[in-house]
């Protein structure tokens, strides 16, 4: 960030919350959509969000400010990090951005802690506290802490699966059947659901943080797809990353909660039970939104390899799709012939 908005920065932070002392630390690892910044003060450290330094639009920041009103919905009430401030004049720095309090955590993906236990007891202790911390967020009802315009909830569903179709019918780049029978799937078996929670949207173990000595969830980050639903398109996706088949040659993303692709690993059942425990609502038809979370993400990520594909981007993500993408719609397929939650 260039010095003279840092400056502006560090004033407008000072005036808003009273911190000083403030300096702009290094930007962190972790999320592909947004700018994650550390901020120190004397007060302690805090977390800086904004959207990408050189997109700049009248959407560029939404995502941004729909992460902070969902975090100040929930805090206090689920693990959410701490909202401490947020500015929508772009002339700070540049674009809206948002704070919040920083945790002192640790995030996983493929391997655990090295003075973590190793074993397939402390895998399984991360999956259930993943889960009981979804579903604080899910039993929450939202109507005490959002307005009706944060989402609709009615035919999300829907709506996802037909927008992506037209989509990836319009920027085809390459021929992916799956993608339209398993749509098509959906539409014809979409369940009846007269239930809503706030939902993420991108629930997986990667967009949580733990407790530096063990498997404790602290928080739960990136709400910037946050919206009203079915809270099984959540409990959905966590549960489509976890032990998945053995027998696969690769994986679509088998980074992605990669520690329990172990067939030792606790039954997908577990975790759903335990999520049914804290929010009180059934799973029966959580394989449909199991299927529709792989299908959902391999229509939305099939983007980026069109990019790579026409020669616009080329990263190793990207280049990834080419087999991420249709693997992640073999296991649809087969999630539909053979059920999941077991």
């Amino acid at each position: 960030m260039q010095s003279v908005k840092a400056e502006r920065l560090v004033e407008w932070l000072h005036e808003a919350t009273g911190y000083d002392e403030i300096t702009l630390g290094p930007v962190l690892a972790g999320g592909n959509s947004n700018v994650t910044r550390l901020i120190e003060t004397r007060q302690g450290r805090l977390v800086l969000r904004h959207p990408p330094v050189n997109l700049v639009s009248d959407k560029a920041a939404a995502g941004i400010e729909r992460e902070y009103r969902a975090i100040s919905a929930l805090h206090g009430r689920a693990p959410v990090p701490r909202p401490v401030a947020w500015c929508g004049d772009p002339a700070v720095i540049g674009q809206p951005f948002a704070v919040t309090g920083w945790i002192d955590g640790v995030a996983l993906t493929e391997t655990l802690p090295p003075e973590w236990p190793q074993g397939v007891e402390t895998v399984n202790a991360l999956g259930l506290e993943m889960v009981r911390g979804l579903a604080q967020v899910h039993a929450i009802d939202w109507r005490e802490i959002l307005p009706e315009s944060f989402g609709r909830p009615q035919g999300f569903v829907r709506r996802q699966v037909e927008r992506w179709l037209g989509v990836r019918a319009r920027d085809r780049v390459r021929d992916l059947p799956l993608l339209e029978s398993i749509g098509a799937w959906l539409l014809e078996n979409e369940p009846a659901s007269d239930r809503a929670s706030v939902i993420h949207c991108d629930f997986h173990l990667d967009n949580c943080l733990m407790a530096p000595d063990g498997p404790r969830l602290l928080a739960i980050l990136d709400w910037e797809m946050a919206t009203l639903g079915d809270p099984l398109i959540d409990l959905g996706l966590c549960l489509f990353f976890w032990r998945r088949d053995p027998s696969a040659a690769r994986l679509g993303f088998g980074f992605v909660q990669g520690l329990s692709n172990r067939p030792d690993a606790a039954a997908p059942r577990a975790l759903a039970d335990a999520w049914s425990h804290v929010t009180g609502f059934d799973h029966a038809r959580v394989d449909y939104y199991v299927v529709f979370a792989a299908w959902r993400l391999a229509a939305i990520v099939e983007g980026a390899w069109g990019l790579c594909h026409q020669g616009k981007e080329d990263t190793p993500y990207a280049r990834g799709l080419e087999h991420d993408v249709p693997a992640l719609l073999r296991e649809a397929e087969a999630i539909i012939a053979g059920g999941w939650v077991r």
